[in-house]
């Protein structure tokens, strides 16, 4: 671990021990005391990032209650032995997918996700892996961020011109365009090439 994840990850918790303390607490002293300990939290990730500590502080320290990790879905969608990748704005390439919204299900936003960046109707099938972000992608993220991936059939539609993609094809494994790779690397695009020619008979990986 290099030292500038040693301090990402010393932010992190005293953010998740201070968020915690905030909504537990009933003490007005000691809520003092753990605001001024996500306060450090976020001018620690403000220094080490040189994003301003305002938009930190937004984005970092805006939750209350527990914390948990944040949930991603990604979709594997495959004609022959090809998968279906969209481009992402800044010309890059990744599954379909994004956070899971409040009020979805792992499946129901991995379908929502599939007809707004690719435009298709799909079907999920089933559960390839449920990933530690912080294990595979890079940058590390200020949140912990746990990735599914889900093998899905395409039942129809087409791409159309949306604000988040601005393109979708199919590639093989051994041609991948240039990932998106804090989205999806290559090894787990290779992964769902994996899932894909085992089909019936894979079993779901998770850290």
């Amino acid at each position: 671990m290099s030292n500038q994840e040693q301090w990402l990850d010393w932010a992190v918790e005293l953010q998740s021990l201070a968020q915690a303390g905030l909504f537990y607490s009933k003490d007005p002293f000691d809520k003092e005391r753990f605001q001024r300990v996500r306060e450090i939290a976020a001018a620690i990730l403000s220094e080490r990032s040189d994003i301003p500590v305002e938009k930190v502080t937004a984005l970092f320290c805006n939750e209350t209650g527990f914390q948990t990790p944040k949930l991603d879905t990604r979709a594997a969608i495959f004609k022959q032995d090809r998968i279906l990748l969209v481009q992402e704005n800044d010309g890059r390439w990744s599954l379909p997918g994004g956070w899971v919204d409040v009020d979805l299900s792992i499946k129901e936003n991995t379908v929502k996700e599939a007809k707004e960046e690719a435009g298709l109707d799909v079907q999920a099938e089933f559960v390839i892996a449920i990933l530690d972000r912080d294990k595979h992608n890079l940058p590390k993220m200020a949140h912990k961020v746990c990735k599914t991936f889900v093998y899905c059939t395409a039942l129809g539609g087409e791409f159309t011109e949306n604000s988040e993609t601005l393109a979708s094809d199919y590639f093989p494994l051994n041609e991948l365009p240039p990932l998106s790779t804090e989205k999806n690397t290559e090894s787990q695009i290779r992964m769902c090439f994996d899932a894909h020619y085992a089909a019936a008979t894979w079993e779901t990986l998770f850290d």
